[in-house]
């Protein structure tokens, strides 16, 4: 996601924003943080026993997807001493949307991992304080795992030498030949080049800055909730698009807190806004979804000092020699099928530190607690339907060895509780839901998840010569445009590597979908040629990069036809908010009577990003723990976790 990727502020008004909760709810957010359910999850987890302790540690759970959402269910579940977790994965791989491309050490074309997938991380922390003090969870396993990472090298930022802006065919700038204008942003402050751009930034972020600045006063707050009830019924049925040029509000009052106006851009301000946002990538992919996704992404902190996760290494860039498994030339599921190893490195990492990493609180790694049991981990296993039984069991049926349908064979396990966390459109296309009544299962819920928009994304890798980075002065780190490529990232972990790497073009929704007739090869091709073309086209850089770039090792990835996935992230279309955050109440409304749980980023409201996965995932912990009166720690008590609000 590019929305508000160069957007700091919160993390900045943060340092002014309340410091202390109130004695009355001694769990609330703080400020940077998702806006819905105001809670503190990270207080929760990292305490010394995690969640809470276990009094039927025989509950039998099925976790469905062994992506980062079921991957941390299972250790969270594990840490609560809970005994008889199953977890099933379709793939032969763990992680998910979470897809790290390894280079190889051992060959001579070694590249910086490809990060195919998410691949920079908001830690909700405030300026003055380092990543791994955020109150995120996000922050918290960062910190657990030992997992190294630096500042993203977003387009835009001070982290990018500079970013080269191609729009209307270089005509934007008024020169008299085509140029590409060079943004230098070396103090993290410098506005954008051009009148033009300049125009569209001050327009997006006076109004960014106020209503960050009014958020950040009140989150956490017993007045909370009702500010954040009034700006939801005061945007969720605008599309972006629209408040992009609804009249700007000079002045925000109390007597109507939810209103903070729009940004007041004419027709070729929004244009522009839509191609390029101010300079960090194009919004145009974000333009015709409710508007209360790109502001709760841009005021919230997603978008704030985001970070590349370098994997579980030292500062060469080597694994820790206590990574379990690192050097094994195989690992097994609990059948013997062979899945995946670690290595430890990428953002890949971390959800092999779910895995593989023992808790400090228990005698094994949650892998080897899965190992014990003959269908503990399931990998090469696609769920095919859910059963709920009349004896308040649910019975979960899989076809084993699902990769080969000359072997695969079905099988089914019946279940105490499932924790289902595939993205729903698998859902609604692979999985049978049955006897699940309508009080178990209601037919909105069933609707929201059916009509959930899944964006397309489409990612085309390759390796890039050290001697760009290093060397070359003329071509710019970042370049955003308005052409099919969009927008073309370049950086690099550490030296170790042979190669750095180039995203030589990162797009969404119709940007991607205009991409889907061509081969691999021929995308590869394309956008090469592509950027050469615009680069030869401005007058004041007249030079190829396709020189630079091993087009010939370029790896795409196209998440709206990956068979795990069949999208990227979930979004939701201006007056399908409130059916969304009905997806997020269900675990609390519903699951205790149906033995579902709901859970991850097809259950949230916050598309593209791994927190919402996280939160999700502990989300349904907290409930399994309720349902089986588990003794919470901390003094924690149900009491405590705050309801999410809809419309009535």
């Amino acid at each position: 996601m590019t929305i508000g990727s160069s957007y700091n502020y919160p993390a900045h008004v943060a340092k002014n924003a309340r410091k202390k909760r109130s004695p009355h709810t001694p769990w609330a957010g703080r400020f940077p943080n998702p806006p819905d359910l105001c809670f503190d999850y990270r207080a929760l987890v990292e305490q010394e026993n995690g969640i809470a302790k276990a009094t039927d540690p025989h509950h039998r759970i099925c976790i469905i997807g062994a992506g980062v959402t079921g991957l941390t269910a299972a250790r969270e579940l594990h840490r609560c001493g809970f005994t008889r977790i199953t977890l099933i994965e379709q793939s032969t791989r763990i992680g998910g949307r979470h897809l790290t491309v390894p280079g190889s050490r051992n060959s001579e074309a070694s590249h910086t991992p490809f990060e195919m997938g998410a691949m920079r991380m908001p830690f909700f922390n405030r300026a003055d304080e380092s990543p791994t003090e955020g109150r995120s969870l996000m922050a918290y396993y960062a910190k657990a795992f030992d997992l190294a990472f630096t500042d993203f090298a977003n387009p835009g930022s001070q982290f990018v030498t500079s970013t080269g802006i191609y729009l209307r065919e270089g005509s934007m700038g008024g020169a008299e030949t085509p140029q590409m204008l060079i943004w230098k942003n070396d103090d993290g402050n410098t506005a954008p080049p051009g009148e033009e751009l300049r125009a569209v930034h001050a327009k997006w972020k006076a109004f960014a800055d106020r209503m960050t600045r009014h958020v950040a006063q009140v989150y956490g707050s017993p007045e909370w909730e009702v500010m954040w009830a009034a700006i939801v019924e005061k945007y969720h049925d605008v599309s972006f698009r629209d408040l992009v040029s609804m009249p700007v509000l000079n002045a925000w009052t109390e007597t109507a807190p939810g209103d903070f106006g729009g940004m007041g851009m004419n027709a070729r301000e929004s244009a522009t806004f839509y191609a390029i946002g101010i300079g960090d990538g194009s919004w145009g992919a974000f333009y015709d979804v409710c508007s209360l996704y790109p502001l709760r992404t841009a005021i919230f902190g997603f978008s704030s000092q985001l970070q590349l996760i370098q994997g579980r290494v030292d500062a060469n860039g080597d694994p820790l020699t206590d990574c379990p498994h690192l050097k094994s030339k195989a690992v097994f599921d609990s059948t013997g099928l062979r899945f995946d190893q670690p290595r430890y490195l990428g953002l890949a990492a971390l959800n092999e530190c779910l895995l593989f990493l023992k808790p400090a609180e228990t005698e094994k790694s949650l892998y080897e607690r899965c190992l014990e049991r003959p269908k503990g981990l399931l990998t090469d296993s696609s769920v095919t339907k859910i059963r709920k039984l009349g004896n308040q069991q649910t019975r979960v049926y899989y076809n084993w060895k699902h990769s080969q349908p000359e072997h695969a064979q079905e099988h089914y396990e019946d279940f105490d509780s499932v924790i289902l966390t595939l993205p729903s459109w698998l859902i609604e296309t692979r999985i049978k839901l049955e006897n699940f009544t309508p009080q178990m299962l209601p037919f909105e819920t069933i609707h929201a998840y059916k009509t959930a928009h899944w964006e397309t994304s489409c990612k085309v890798f390759a390796p890039l010569k050290k001697s760009f980075l290093s060397g070359n002065s003329k071509i710019p780190q970042a370049i955003v445009t308005d052409s099919f490529i969009h927008d073309v990232y370049t950086y690099r972990y550490n030296d170790k590597y042979s190669y750095d790497c180039i995203l030589l073009s990162y797009t969404w929704e119709d940007d991607a979908t205009k991409l889907a007739t061509f081969s691999d090869k021929e995308l590869v091709t394309r956008c090469a040629d592509e950027l050469d073309r615009i680069l030869l086209k401005s007058t004041n850089i007249q030079q190829r990069i396709s020189p630079y770039i091993g087009l010939e090792q370029a790896v795409v990835q196209r998440w709206i036809t990956d068979k795990n996935a069949l999208g990227c992230a979930k979004l939701y279309r201006p007056g399908a908010y409130y059916d969304a955050v009905s997806l997020m109440k269900y675990n609390r409304d519903f699951a205790h009577v149906s033995g579902l749980y709901l859970s991850g980023e097809s259950f949230s409201v916050d598309a593209g990003w791994t927190e919402p996965c996280f939160r999700g995932a502990v989300d349904a912990v907290i409930h399994i723990c309720n349902k089986t009166a588990a003794t919470f720690n901390g003094g924690f008590s149900m009491a405590d976790y705050p309801h999410y609000a809809v419309a009535t």
